[in-house]
């Protein structure tokens, strides 16, 4: 295989060691007060979607055989949907909302709600059976026949629920382990067909919205602009930078035991918004890879024209990766993360890598300044695993700070270990990166060390 030129620590070495300009554009800052507003907004439509079920009642109503139920029927309903609305916002990638949580953030206040829409939603479907039974003076069970062969979009909204249900069993982290990721990706892409599957009955039968026109109209926007929003940034934006960089595999490089370097040419990329530490979603176009994305770091900054990911063989899709050609298209989404240097809020920092997770920290390192006097620990099984460890030396060379490298059991990297090697650790940012149990057991050590929960940011390498 021809070798390209394509030297990721080249200019610190002619530079003398001085901080050098990136050659891509640099990741936008985080806003907070983003989130903040957007946490305002959808708090205010809550309660605006609570208030059409309150508004649509009246006493006479509420005093009618069923109309309690009803009443309570209506109010869950509402916002049972409203809040799988939020749910698919969370991971439709908006990228002021990503850049500060981080994919992590929004997956774990995705997984927080979860339950809560299925319940409501649940609780919806038995009591407006419920009510309508009271109403007609008939059984429950009979009465729910009546509404699947009667009502018009019942039908619809029943398959939409199950759906629902179907989505949240497979979403169990217990049943969520054993299924191939492309599988459960797959699959978790129904949430989307019975939201809209549930979409019409609510305008239809909905009390807050038979003879609202307004509520409808502004019902209907709310959906649209959750649909909007996904298709722009979760389908469109990946599309339009796949077609402006036009990425293809020039390169496959072994880096050690399972573990391959991919470099890719493209064009424009010191317009790619990208810090060091992100991630993003890769398509490999052949012809058994296209329909897959998977997320891996950039293992450096771009360095125009061409663009480094390295990847560690576990699954099917990784491992198939070293047995790219030169040539293959590559279509791209993202960059995602909040693992940058936009998160510190200390001059000093420590990095800590356990395994392929050096891949984001040997990025994010390009993006310190030389006074951040990085303290690096490498954590690894062998020495031959030590990827990437004399790319990482001489960055952290270049910015007066020190390598440790851990090589055996994962328990090196403990409570004790960790006080030794970072004496000062209450005075820097730590990032840790990695697989999860090696993330969440150091998270909780440096937590036990007194670092400010602010100034430990992770990013979990994970199937």
């Amino acid at each position: 295989m021809t070798s390209v030129t394509f030297d990721p620590v080249g200019s610190s070495r002619r530079t003398g060691g001085r901080h050098r300009k990136p050659a891509s554009k640099p990741g936008p800052v985080p806003r907070p007060w983003v989130l903040e507003v957007a946490v305002i907004v959808l708090a205010v439509g809550f309660g605006a979607t609570l208030g059409l079920s309150i508004t649509a009642e009246s006493w006479t109503q509420l005093q009618a055989p069923g109309g309690v139920a009803m009443f309570l029927g209506s109010a869950t309903g509402l916002a049972g949907t409203y809040l799988a609305l939020v749910m698919v916002l969370l991971v439709s990638r908006v990228p002021a909302v990503e850049r500060v949580l981080g994919q992590d953030g929004l997956l774990r206040w995705h997984r927080r709600l979860a339950p809560w829409p299925i319940s409501l939603i649940a609780a919806h479907v038995v009591l407006l059976t419920i009510a309508y039974a009271q109403a007609a003076r008939t059984g429950v069970l009979r009465e729910f026949g009546t509404l699947l062969q009667s009502f018009p979009d019942v039908l619809e909204a029943t398959v939409g629920f199950a759906l629902m249900v179907a989505v949240a069993i497979v979403s169990i982290h217990a049943i969520r382990r054993r299924i191939r990721r492309e599988r459960w990706w797959a699959f978790h892409l129904l949430m989307y067909l019975a939201l809209a599957l549930a979409f019409a009955h609510v305008i239809v039968l909905g009390p807050s919205f038979v003879g609202h026109p307004l509520a409808r109209v502004l019902w209907s926007l709310l959906w649209l602009a959750t649909a909007g929003l996904v298709i722009a940034y979760r389908f469109g934006l990946p599309v339009v930078r796949s077609l402006r960089h036009r990425l293809e595999v020039v390169e496959v490089r072994e880096e050690g035991p399972g573990v391959v370097s991919v470099i890719c040419k493209g064009r424009r990329l010191d317009a790619l918004p990208v810090s060091g530490g992100q991630f993003l979603e890769w398509r490999f176009l052949t012809r058994s890879m296209w329909w897959q994305a998977h997320p891996f770091s950039l293992s450096a900054r771009p360095s125009p024209p061409y663009l480094r990911l390295t990847v560690k063989g576990i699954g099917d899709f990784s491992s198939a990766i070293a047995r790219l050609k030169p040539g293959t298209k590559v279509a791209i989404e993202g960059p995602y993360g909040a693992f940058t240097s936009h998160a510190r809020r200390n001059q000093k920092v420590a990095l800590i890598a356990g395994g392929i997770g050096v891949t984001a920290v040997r990025s994010l390192l390009e993006d310190l300044p030389r006074g951040s006097d990085p303290i690096v620990i490498l954590r690894a099984s062998t020495s031959e695993d030590l990827v990437l460890s004399g790319e990482v030396a001489e960055l952290v060379r270049h910015r007066k700070g020190r390598v440790h490298e851990l090589v055996g059991s994962r328990s090196l990297v403990g409570f004790e270990r960790l006080a030794e090697l970072l004496p000062d650790i209450k005075q820097r940012d730590v990032y840790v990166a990695g697989p999860e149990e090696f993330v969440n057991r150091v998270v909780a050590t440096v937590s036990r060390l007194g670092v400010a929960k602010d100034a430990v940011h992770y990013e979990i390498f994970a199937l």
